[in-house]
C-alpha cells in the first residue's frame, strides 16, 4: 500500500498526460501530491521531510509550468528532487559526518560501518546520475518520451538499483537458523 501511495502522483501524472497533455498532467500532479500529503497526515499523523520537500518542489516547478505555460519547469522537477536527496546524503556524510541512511534505517538493518558508507555513497551517485539522465531525456527527446521515461525508465532504473543494493547487502545479512524437523 505504501509503495502505491508513493507512486500515486506520478501514475496520475502519466495518465493525465496521456489524456490531457502536460499542463493538465502538471495540475493533476500538484493536486495528487497535496492529496497524498493530506492523507498521510490524516492517516499516520506525520509526513516525512522528503515528502514535504517533494510537495514544495512540485508546487514551485509545477506552478511555474502552468503559469508560464512552459513545460521546461516540470521537466526539471525530477532532477531537482534527485539532486536534493543526493545533496542531503552528501552533506550529511561530508559536512556533518553523519550517515543519514544509517540514521533512518539503522534500526531495521544491522550493518558494519563500511557497508553503510558504501550504501550511502552509492545512493549519492545514483541520485546524481539520475538527475543528469532525466535532463538528457527531457531536453533531447519529445515530451511524450520524457513522460514515458519518467514513469517507466526512472522506476525501472530505481528497481534495478535497489536490487543491486539488496545483492550487495545480502553478504552482510545473517542467515536465520533453520527450524528443526
Amino acid at each position: 500500500m505504501k509503495l502505491l501511495l508513493d507512486f500515486f502522483p506520478i501514475i496520475l501524472f502519466f495518465v493525465a498526460f496521456k489524456l490531457g497533455g502536460i499542463y493538465v498532467a502538471t495540475g493533476v500532479a500538484i493536486a495528487a501530491t497535496i492529496a497524498q500529503i493530506a492523507y498521510l497526515r490524516w492517516r499516520t499523523g506525520k509526513v516525512e521531510p522528503m515528502q514535504w520537500v517533494s510537495l514544495g518542489v512540485i508546487i514551485v516547478f509545477g506552478g511555474a509550468t502552468i503559469v508560464a505555460h512552459n513545460d521546461t519547469f516540470i521537466k526539471w522537477k525530477p532532477t531537482v528532487l534527485y539532486w536534493l536527496m543526493g545533496g542531503a546524503l552528501l552533506a550529511g556524510q561530508v559536512i556533518f559526518r553523519k550517515n543519514l541512511l544509517k540514521s533512518v534505517m539503522g534500526s531495521q538493518l544491522e550493518l558494519p560501518d563500511n557497508a553503510w558508507r558504501t550504501m550511502n555513497w552509492s545512493w549519492i551517485a545514483f541520485f546524481a546520475i539520475m538527475g543528469v539522465v532525466n535532463l538528457w531525456v527531457a531536453f533531447n527527446f519529445d515530451t511524450d518520451t520524457w513522460v514515458n521515461f519518467k514513469l517507466f525508465g526512472g522506476m525501472g532504473l530505481m528497481v534495478l538499483f535497489v536490487i543491486g543494493q539488496a545483492l550487495y547487502l545480502g553478504r552482510y545479512m545473517k542467515a536465520d537458523e533453520a527450524p528443526g524437523p
